[in-house]
């Protein structure tokens, strides 16, 4: 597949623009985990690297999260780490390897658990992990959770993990028990939204099955990954499909959480393609008629925590240009 026409490769230069609406902030604050190293942008270590070091420094890095790493890739990332400083530090979700099995999971999540804790000893405050994801293995067994409460035994690492969204509802169930169970540190869940082809995209009822599994039913938290570039739902000729907007998305998971919605509503929110649906103010987010305050936002943000982009361009953009930055 060629470049794609949605990707801007470098960071922009810094509008001038007045504070946007606290609700916004709420909803977007640390919302978009830079995933500059995969597909469509697929750049290598070192511009990526250098694009978040940007980013940390512009007026929009309240939006940003972590930068997303592979495990294999730490030894090279934190040999310079000389465009980070304290004051803009690093900070890393450490992306776990796939497996096929149950040993090789735990085998893979011994080693994620070796390179986090010495590369935290190492290089606080300039740059740090502070959350892992790992695609759990086709074959769930009961020993998968016994790994992961394990890894989550006196750890402050947030963690997500990732299955299909066909195995999205039993997944969430099974975390959810192990959470209330365990006594470890709360497992999240990783939901893949879309890219860089038709197939990869869900329909807006399996993400809403899988919003109101994890954040109206069992609060779990949920983060996602890929297609959503822009803050509304919209056909883009380069996947021959719509993209699944993150304002849709996000806010989707706040009101659902908020207002215990079923599928179908949160369905409804997911599939609406009018940026003028979606309102912010100081006070509140509004969506057609349901409501949430500010402080609740911040609340239920611990459930719908954030997403991941190979772009950091695209959605501050967009929301320059729907006038809401």
């Amino acid at each position: 597949m060629g470049a794609s026409p949605w990707l801007t490769k470098g960071p922009i230069t810094p509008l001038s623009h007045p504070m946007p609406a606290a609700a916004l902030r709420a909803l977007l604050a640390r919302s978009i985990d830079y995933a500059g190293l995969f597909p469509p942008a697929d750049l290598a270590l070192e511009p990526a690297l250098r694009n978040h070091a940007q980013y940390v420094r512009t007026p929009e890095a309240w939006m940003l999260g972590a930068f997303i790493l592979p495990i294999a890739k730490f030894e090279e990332a934190f040999s310079d780490l000389s465009q980070f400083s304290v004051e803009h530090p690093l900070r890393v979700s450490a992306l776990g390897s796939k497996t096929a099995s149950a040993s090789e999971f735990a085998e893979a999540l011994g080693t994620a658990q070796k390179a986090i804790a010495q590369c935290n000893g190492r290089h606080k405050p300039v740059a740090s992990i502070t959350q892992l994801e790992m695609p759990l293995p086709a074959e769930m067994r009961a020993n998968v959770f016994d790994s992961i409460a394990a890894f989550s035994q006196g750890s402050q690492l947030a963690t997500f993990w990732e299955a299909p969204a066909a195995s999205a509802e039993e997944t969430i169930a099974l975390l959810a028990q192990n959470n209330t169970s365990r006594g470890a540190a709360v497992a999240g869940f990783k939901l893949r939204t879309g890219g860089v082809i038709f197939s990869a995209f869900p329909s807006s009822t399996e993400i809403a099955q899988v919003l109101v599994a994890a954040a109206a039913k069992h609060r779990v938290p949920i983060k996602f990954t890929a297609g959503l570039h822009h803050p509304v739902r919209q056909f883009h000729p380069s996947v021959q499909t719509r993209m699944h907007g993150f304002l849709n998305v996000l806010g989707a998971g706040v009101l659902a959480a908020e207002h215990d919605w079923d599928v179908s509503q949160t369905a409804a929110m997911l599939q609406d393609e009018r940026a003028e649906s979606f309102s912010f103010d100081d006070q509140s987010f509004r969506w057609r008629e349901w409501v949430i305050s500010t402080p609740k936002i911040k609340v239920r943000r611990t459930l719908v925590t954030s997403l991941g982009s190979c772009s950091f361009d695209e959605p501050r953009e967009d929301l320059h240009a729907l006038g809401l930055m």
